[in-house]
């Protein structure tokens, strides 16, 4: 058994690295003319070792889509609601960072990828609404809010920011203009005691990233010590 253990692990981390490698072939050329031979010379590894993981470039796109719905980094808060806007802004600090977020934007708005794998934003629909169904419970959002509604508007108003952002990087920040959607959307929903108290600094996604991680290699550290 402890002679496998590294075999899955370089697997698990092959695996990884052409999932990578589709993400920035995808990311520069879209679907349709990324090739097979690109995604191998990018991940430097060879074909055998990638129809060992991946059988083709429909599967990698899935792959890579399998990615894009993620919480990682967002930590428990007092008000539900701070954990929505969390959600928007730590993928506002991570995305233009993590080729693989990226990349299945990509693909999502790509109309020939859409059409063979459809995409991921009714899973991140139900992500933004659960938590807003239970801010609702908790008494955090006004009376006439539909926490569903609000979700599937927030993420098409998210999309839309990310990809204007991406158009013109130069007059545009994405942690920035997250926040700025935030700053419209949230007194439309928020009662005032909590509106209030949520923070939607710019800068609050990368801070909670950090943290995030911190605390998980804190964790991984206390595992590793021996009882």
């Amino acid at each position: 058994m402890a002679r496998q253990e590294p075999k899955q692990e370089r697997a698990i981390r092959t695996r990884r690295l052409f999932l990578e490698a589709a993400a920035h072939v995808f990311n520069e050329c879209g679907y349709d003319a990324a090739s097979i031979a690109t995604i191998v010379e990018r991940a430097n590894l060879t074909r055998g070792a990638l129809y060992f993981h991946f059988t083709s470039k429909e599967e990698l796109a899935r792959g890579v889509l399998a990615e894009a719905v993620t919480a990682d980094g967002v930590l428990p808060q007092t008000y539900k609601l701070q954990e929505w806007v969390d959600l928007g802004l730590v993928l506002a600090h991570r995305l233009p960072r993590e080729p693989l977020l990226s990349a299945s934007v990509r693909l999502s708005v790509d109309p020939k990828a859409r059409g063979l794998f459809g995409t991921r934003w009714p899973d991140w629909i139900e992500l933004g609404a659960g938590i807003l169904c239970e801010a609702k419970e908790r008494g955090e959002l006004l009376a006439h809010v539909d926490p569903r509604a609000t979700a599937r508007l927030a993420v098409g108003a998210w999309t839309g920011v990310q990809l204007l952002t991406e158009a013109i990087p130069d007059e545009l920040d994405l942690r920035t203009e997250a926040a700025n959607l935030f700053d419209h959307l949230l007194p439309s929903i928020a009662v005032p005691g909590v509106l209030a108290r949520l923070d939607t600094s710019p800068d609050r996604g990368e801070r909670l990233f950090k943290e995030a991680q911190e605390l998980a290699e804190e964790l991984a550290e206390e595992l590793a010590e021996p009882c």
